[in-house]
């Protein structure tokens, strides 16, 4: 009945993009290495909010469920 969702888009996009990342550290201007920290930092700190949120949803979820459950009764 629920299929995972594929990912495969995201996962190549995002390899992409740190490897993107990896060539600008090594770049002679000290502003781009720089930039790619921070880039980088934002990114992780991105995708830990997204992991928070999707896990908020799925507990408001299920409290809703639990809710409508309870008026049908």
């Amino acid at each position: 009945m629920f299929l995972k969702d594929d990912n495969t888009y995201n996962e190549i996009r995002e390899k992409s993009i740190r490897q993107w990342l990896k060539e600008m550290s090594e770049h002679q201007d000290v502003a781009v290495r720089g930039g790619v920290a921070v880039t980088t930092d934002y990114i992780d700190y991105l995708k830990h909010r997204i992991e928070e949120l999707e896990a908020k949803n799925k507990l408001k979820d299920g409290y809703l469920k639990k809710l409508k459950k309870v008026h049908q009764s």
